[in-house]
């Protein structure tokens, strides 16, 4: 079953149990998919809709660090839950220790030396670590490991 026939199954599964909150989160995951699909007139693969799900998440995230500091914890509250929703249908997150050990592969790989080689052990890192890590963890290990 792909990411699509999942999410899918889960919205009905959610609507047969009336978890509002979940439905609603996946409705709206559904639609950003529904409306790349359109735009693109064909159906999505389960790379492109895991591109969609990590750029809802981090769009989350960024609203999150907003209500938190505008002192609005029942906002916050909400994304924690959509954020979690989310996350169940992205692949396993890399731990931060995993992640360097793919980064220090990847710099050996590109026989890369400093910062400046930084763009290109990024653009052959990113399809590594596709939908597993947080693109500002990546950028932070590499920005440590090529110091």
């Amino acid at each position: 079953m792909n990411l699509s026939e999942r999410l899918n199954e889960d919205m009905k599964q959610a609507m047969r149990n009336q978890e509002k909150f979940k439905l609603t989160t996946i409705r709206m995951v559904r639609a950003t998919i529904k409306n790349l699909e359109i735009d693109l007139k064909r159906t999505l693969n389960d790379d492109e809709v895991l591109d969609i799900l990590s750029r809802e998440i981090k769009q989350r995230k960024d609203a999150l660090q907003d209500f938190i500091k505008a002192g609005r914890e029942d906002l916050a509250d909400n994304l924690n839950v959509e954020i979690d929703i989310i996350a169940r249908y992205l692949p396993e997150q890399l731990t931060e220790e995993e992640i360097k050990v793919i980064v220090q592969q990847t710099i050996q790989e590109t026989g890369a030396s400093s910062k400046a080689d930084m763009g290109k052990v990024m653009s052959a890192l990113m399809p590594k670590v596709k939908g597993r890590a947080d693109g500002k963890l990546v950028n932070q290990a590499v920005q440590q490991l090529l110091q």
